[in-house]
């Protein structure tokens, strides 16, 4: 264990530079002391490394060390094969980039976890979106991922959920790809980063200026944050249902599998016909009904008063639409 810790130590040092012994503990999941008794481990090995005193100080092998261990496991090759998604790939106009990346991975590898590789490749395939659901169509993707790879500013028109399109100057920090859609996260009009999605940009000019990317900007941080505000800010009410036993995996369907556990986690004890009592956040009152009434007679809105009324309107109103016709 501690022999593929100090591997990675090491190669941590060879791949990024200057690392602070802080870093170190968190990207290896140690204590600094253990870093401490590592780094010194490495040294008595005979491995160059250097400490750099003082605020931007940290630990960093000396100029033009690079070690020879970079020998991959089968696990680890195999585990590439499944890292690169082709259709991704295409989108952002690196599907021969990919394509020869992993050529060259698969001829240096030796015979064994070549094979083992060349399986996992024939017998996996990763398969993003949903069902019934198509990737976003994002004219201008290239132009976005251009932005970020080459801090280039994008000047675009940006269609709101409002009445009118938006003009920006962005500044674009990072690509996230979700569910299938795309998203840019960016600075725009020298305000804080926020989200964009990218289909939603309409016209698009790549400036020839530079901007500064800031140095402690962390993209999968941001979006890690932004994901369960958006969460927060989605769901803003809750509702009180009664549901019968049968429809319990439907009833995950139709919510999400995230929000129907966790409800059927919480719910009361059965009553004599086996229905259960559960609590689960929804959008809003008005869009309640849209979720809850694919599961028919099988659940009951029981709280709050407003989401009840309007699945009862509801009802009614399907009643009357559906009852005998009259020519």
């Amino acid at each position: 264990m501690r022999a593929s810790r100090l591997l990675s130590l090491l190669l941590l040092l060879q791949t990024r530079g200057r690392v602070t012994a802080t870093e170190l503990a968190k990207e290896l999941e140690v204590s600094i002391r253990t870093v401490y008794r590592d780094v010194e481990a490495l040294s008595s090995a005979g491995v160059p490394v250097y400490a750099d005193r003082g605020p931007a100080g940290g630990y960093r092998l000396l100029d033009g060390y690079r070690t020879r261990l970079n020998g991959l496991t089968t696990e680890e090759a195999s585990s590439l094969f499944l890292a690169g998604l082709p259709g991704p790939a295409a989108e952002l106009g690196l599907a021969d980039v990919a394509a020869a990346a992993e050529l060259k991975l698969l001829a240096a590898l030796p015979p064994e976890p070549r094979a083992h590789a060349a399986r996992m490749r024939e017998r996996f395939h990763l398969d993003v979106p949903g069902w019934y659901r198509g990737t976003d169509e994002a004219p201008f993707l290239g132009e976005a991922a251009d932005a970020v790879w080459n801090q280039r500013p994008l000047r675009m028109t940006y269609r709101r959920w409002g009445p009118r399109d938006v003009e920006r100057l962005a500044h674009p920090y990072g690509l996230v790809l979700k569910g299938g859609s795309w998203y840019m996260v960016a600075a725009a009009d020298g305000g804080a980063p926020r989200t964009y999605r990218v289909a939603r940009i309409v016209a698009a000019e790549l400036l020839d200026d530079r901007f500064e990317r800031p140095a402690d900007f962390d993209l999968a941080a941001y979006w890690e944050t932004y994901a369960a505000d958006f969460r927060a800010r989605m769901y803003t009410e809750e509702a009180l249902v009664r549901m019968a036993p049968e429809v319990k995996d439907l009833f995950r369907y139709t919510v999400g599998a995230e929000i129907g556990d966790a409800a059927l986690a919480e719910a009361g004890p059965p009553d004599e016909r086996g229905w259960i009592v559960v609590r689960l956040p929804i959008e809003s009152i008005k869009h309640g009904p849209w979720v809850l009434l694919r599961l028919g007679a099988d659940i009951e809105v029981l709280e709050p008063p407003e989401l009840r009324a309007r699945m009862a309107a509801t009802v009614a109103e399907l009643a009357e639409l559906y009852g005998e016709r009259r020519d």
